[in-house]
């Protein structure tokens, strides 16, 4: 009997080894938690307050992909392109916000001043042109009737109070240094009203 004992014993012996052997394997680093929603928010709000609004683009992005049914980064991304006045930029970024919240008012505020913004643009630079004419004028002509009505305005963009008064020339005073500028009063709507 205690041959048959010792026999067990070794063999309990030699499993015990080889089973600690297995446990022994080095031990794999487990990958730290990525980070959440308001951290990464966090982190791009202070990138951005430091003036490193590419950095504070990048982490809004970021923020996006990880956590795609959430409007903020989209909407921090569409302010930050329209403050910077890249307005088409900033019109695809309110998009998708409009597509996590249609009822977004920021959102839908961003599209229509932008939008507005670049058709003032495109509007000057075909007046400068003279290329509004035709269907494109007619166009131009009926949207900016629309505005003038959902503006309830009659004049979409009233004309200076100085342009107004004709007796008086207006009086532009220039201080020292400073070098005149054209007249901001040029308005790409004029040929609309």
């Amino acid at each position: 009997m205690s041959r048959q004992f010792t026999l067990h014993f070794f063999a309990a012996v030699a499993c015990a080894l080889t089973l600690s052997a297995c446990s022994t394997a080095p031990a794999v680093k487990t990958a730290a938690p990525p980070p959440s929603l308001d951290e990464l928010m966090a982190k791009a709000t202070q990138a951005a307050s430091s003036g490193n609004n590419e950095a504070a683009m990048g982490l809004w992005k970021q923020a996006a992909v990880e956590f795609p049914a959430d409007k903020h980064p989209w909407v921090r991304m569409a302010q930050t392109r329209y403050e910077a006045g890249q307005y088409g930029d900033a019109i695809i970024n309110a998009q998708e916000v409009l597509v996590r919240d249609p009822a977004d008012k920021l959102a839908n505020s961003v599209i229509a001043i932008s939008g507005l913004r670049l058709s003032t643009r495109a509007l000057a630079d075909l007046s400068r042109q003279n290329n509004l004419s035709g269907p494109l004028r007619t166009e131009s002509q009926d949207l900016a009737k629309l505005l003038r009505e959902s503006l309830g305005e009659t004049v979409l963009v009233p004309a200076p109070a100085a342009a107004q008064v004709r007796d008086k020339p207006p009086v532009r005073s220039q201080r020292k240094g400073q070098s005149k500028t054209a007249d901001s009063s040029a308005n790409p709507f004029d040929g609309l009203k």
